[in-house]
């Protein structure tokens, strides 16, 4: 069967979250957990309809997150069930459920890396940022009970004010734990976090050079959910054949819900389907908002004329947020979709593009 050559490339990456149940209160929680699951939550047929249908897209890395994934009962078949279908599992934890007997199952199915949140090097601003007293040395726990079991961790921390001038002790915390990989996420406003207060403009800039400037072969320092660090690793002299993009929402990833729905990240409501009514396939090739989000020459303002525009494209959910009067919205609300544009220029970008 000859191949549609017109027909977009797979997504790379596909975040899943599983259940909207969580233990933690999280002040930024950008999906609005809650201490009880979705009614309309994909049971665990449903859930592997949903691992076949990413299969058919290719291989890709799944993201099995939450809410709290951990807390679903059936994560574990899930995840060896992705496995099966060729697919690569990882797992996106608070860290906080996971003991030495979690971990070595963690292990036992396949799961080929777990990512854990941890917000300071201390536990006051974690716990304080998270909600739920002794969430910090629960994590660091949990992260300790994975690397004994030699389950790769990867570290993520949400950059605040409350926690920036961490960064350095968290980094070598990390290291001391043994952990390799440490991915740095900027608010986004939706969810719980639209109203909180944030870094500055010129504070993420710098942080972005601050970031790339303490990547080694070692120990990776990678800016996320921040398209903007291609284009200062570019400024930099860094080497970035190792990423294909700053934004990849609905280029080489997309983020599903709870019950199916999908949504081009996890930070930018707006469905483009659900995925118990229409196929991922037709979804990811059909749906007229990915299309326009591959599309670098349909972005507005100094995004459009941008001369890194190819490489960086902006954070679409925080131009998508900020120019709603309603960022906090779920992805069934028609307000937010009709104000917000996430074609508009990014505002945390200080980049003023030469063309």
């Amino acid at each position: 069967m000859q191949k549609n050559l017109n027909q977009p490339r797979g997504p790379r990456i596909i975040s899943w979250n599983t259940t909207l149940k969580c233990n933690l209160r999280c002040s930024h929680c950008y999906i609005n957990a809650q201490d009880k699951p979705l009614k309309t939550e994909l049971t665990t047929v449903q859930g592997k309809q949903v691992i076949d249908q990413i299969a058919e897209l290719g291989r890709c890395v799944l993201v099995l997150s939450g809410g709290e994934p951990l807390l679903r009962s059936d994560i574990f078949e899930l995840a060896e069930y992705a496995l099966q279908k060729n697919l690569i599992p990882t797992l996106g934890t608070n860290g906080t459920l996971i003991d030495k007997s979690v971990a070595e199952r963690i292990r036992g199915v396949g799961i080929q890396k777990v990512a854990i949140s941890l917000d300071s090097s201390t536990p006051p601003v974690h716990d304080s940022f998270r909600g739920v007293e002794g969430a910090w040395d629960k994590a660091v726990a949990g992260i300790k009970a994975c690397i004994d079991s030699d389950v790769e961790v990867q570290l993520n921390v949400t950059m605040t004010k409350q926690n920036y001038t961490d960064l350095d002790k968290i980094i070598e915390m990390a290291k001391g734990l043994g952990v390799k990989s440490m991915h740095l996420f900027f608010l986004v406003p939706t969810g719980r976090g639209r109203n909180l207060l944030d870094l500055s403009p010129e504070t993420y800039e710098q942080l972005l050079r601050d970031a790339l400037s303490r990547n080694t072969i070692d120990f990776e320092v990678k800016p996320t959910c921040a398209p903007q660090f291609m284009r200062v690793a570019k400024q930099m002299g860094a080497d970035v054949s190792r990423w294909s993009r700053g934004c990849i929402a609905g280029v080489s990833y997309c983020r599903i819900l709870p019950d199916g729905q999908v949504t081009p990240c996890p930070y930018l409501p707006v469905s483009v389907g659900n995925m118990m009514a229409t196929p991922l396939s037709h979804i990811w090739a059909n749906s007229e908002v990915l299309n326009t989000l591959r599309d670098s020459s349909k972005l507005k303002g100094k995004c459009g004329k941008c001369d890194y525009n190819s490489v960086c494209g902006g954070c679409r959910a925080r131009a998508y947020g900020l120019t709603s009067y309603c960022s906090g919205a779920s992805v069934q609300s028609t307000k937010a979709a009709v104000e917000g544009d996430f074609l508009a220029a990014d505002p945390w970008c200080t980049y003023s593009p030469t063309k």
